[in-house]
């Protein structure tokens, strides 16, 4: 018995999506290493309290190299549809204000195909924190062929 792929071989991810006014997410890439180095270490922290258990990301002490290389592996997953990485960035893309994941989920009895999380930097804006909290689930309802998606690494608001 073959297995069924988790997206349709037809399917393609989108590009570049707006989030709000002077906000929009696209695929991240290996050159934006400067801007996700800062980002994520300076809200390592709280990404730990999210990922670290599962992922064990990201490490205090990760390398600017490490950082290059983790960021290219995701661009390469994208290619392949793999897993997807979107980067939300300021639209001079001058700031990495945080990202979306979404990964694939075979065999749950629940029927998620797919684990949706995401962040956004503590010092963001309010409203933009609520753009994207409102966002990424219609979002992967709209765009996404996925009928039931997990969200399990989402932390209560303060």
């Amino acid at each position: 018995m073959s297995e069924e792929p988790w997206l349709p071989p037809d399917f393609v991810h989108p590009g570049s999506v707006p989030l709000v006014d002077g906000v929009h997410l696209r695929p991240i890439r290996a050159s934006d290493v400067d801007i996700d180095m800062v980002t994520v270490m300076a809200n390592r922290d709280m990404l730990w309290q999210m990922y670290g258990e599962a992922w064990g990301w990201p490490p205090a002490s990760m390398t600017h190299e490490e950082d290059e290389e983790d960021l290219a592996h995701h661009a390469a997953d994208m290619e392949s549809h793999t897993s997807f990485n979107y980067a939300v960035l300021t639209d001079d893309e001058a700031r990495l204000l945080g990202c979306v994941y979404i990964d694939p989920l075979p065999d749950r009895p629940d029927g998620a195909a797919a684990e949706v999380s995401w962040w956004i930097a503590q010092d963001a804006p309010d409203a933009w924190r609520d753009a994207l909290d409102a966002f990424v689930p219609r979002w992967i309802a709209e765009a996404w062929p996925f009928a039931h998606v997990s969200t399990p690494f989402q932390l209560p608001r303060p």
